[in-house]
């Protein structure tokens, strides 16, 4: 089975690798970095989702795998509060687009008005732990949950419930 990844992220590229592993045998992965097609920081629910699926759309058109995927984060108000989001999509050889969502939590208010004034949650996470690269390690999840759940483990939930859909549609 050819599975393209969508994204050279390595947490999103350990969920991915980690759940197919899982329920999959003779696997080979290509990635390749496909876009969104949505802004560099998605500001809703609706426009996260499309990001994943725009992403597991144009990792279909290039590398034409079996499984072809795209994971996104991004974030929605609700009532004042800023909540992190994340969705991820599969494309199918055929077309078939299959999408997902997975834990969301909130943000403190100084992460969140960074991100009304128009910043990017991953190097905004930089600055606040004084790191580097934390999109591709534990995220804003780890340090926001004590390192309870990490950006790999919240994606590798999407990707179950994506592998469990494309299980259950190819077992009718």
């Amino acid at each position: 089975m050819l599975v393209a990844i969508g994204t050279k992220n390595k947490a999103k590229t350990a969920a991915i690798q980690n759940i197919v592993n899982q329920y999959f045998d003779d696997v080979e992965y290509i990635q390749v970095s496909a876009a969104s097609n949505v802004s560099e920081q998605p500001f809703s629910n609706a426009e996260t989702r499309q990001g994943a699926i725009n992403r597991a759309v144009n990792t279909l058109e290039e590398a034409r795998a079996d499984l072809n995927f795209g994971l996104e984060g991004g974030v929605q108000e609700l009532d004042d509060f800023m909540y992190c989001t994340n969705w991820g999509a599969v494309a199918l050889k055929d077309g078939t687009v299959i999408s997902a969502a997975g834990a969301q939590f909130l943000l403190p208010e100084e992460i969140a008005l960074e991100l009304r004034a128009g910043k990017e949650l991953g190097p905004v996470m930089d600055v606040y732990t004084k790191q580097q690269d934390t999109r591709s390690g534990s995220g804003a999840v780890g340090v926001f949950t004590a390192g309870l759940v990490d950006r790999t483990e919240m994606f590798e939930h999407i990707v179950k419930l994506l592998i469990g859909q494309y299980m259950f549609i190819t077992q009718k």
